[in-house]
């Protein structure tokens, strides 16, 4: 499936170590690592980076959102856009659909969840348009959010959008 961003890059894979520091950070309230891990990123990113970028974390259902306290995507994307002097919209992304959880079901079952879940905040529209986004999460699987969440930028008239991850699931898998 071609996907609708133009590049995309991660920090580490998604095993050992690197699994136990990212399930910390968003089950374990270790909220103290992110900051790291947005430097992490930013370094990462910088190629993909461009003047005039928008930084936008995944968005979380505010169900999803109330039971974990934050949003790791958003604690990432914040402080990747400190280290790299970018700008940031943590809620131009809107999760108006409470999905179920996409760990333990199959590829086209994660798009299928996502369908119409991820909406552009109607009062942030003017942020996107025309800009180049850079659309921010912890890990990525199928990149199901991550394609839902480009379509939606798009259509909301971005000019083009990058991903960047922390970890990306191994493709050996």
């Amino acid at each position: 499936m071609a996907r609708p961003w133009t590049k995309g890059r991660s920090v580490m894979v998604y095993q050992g170590e690197a699994r136990r520091l990212i399930l910390g950070l968003k089950h374990g309230d270790r909220q103290e690592l992110a900051p790291a891990m947005g430097r992490w990123m930013a370094a990462r990113a910088e190629p993909l980076m461009q003047p005039n970028m928008l930084v936008v974390p995944v968005p979380l259902h505010w169900k999803r959102l109330l039971k974990r306290k934050y949003n790791q995507a958003a604690l990432l994307s914040h402080h990747l856009a400190r280290a790299s002097g970018l700008k940031t919209c943590p809620d131009l992304l809107t999760r108006c659909v409470h999905t179920r959880p996409q760990d333990d079901i199959g590829v086209d079952a994660r798009f299928a969840n996502l369908s119409g879940a991820i909406a552009v905040h109607p009062k942030r529209c003017e942020r996107v348009e025309g800009r180049s986004v850079l659309l921010v999460d912890d890990v990525m699987t199928s990149g199901a959010t991550l394609t839902a969440c480009a379509n939606v930028c798009l259509s909301a008239g971005a000019s083009e959008v990058h991903v960047m991850t922390l970890a990306r699931v191994s493709l050996e898998a």
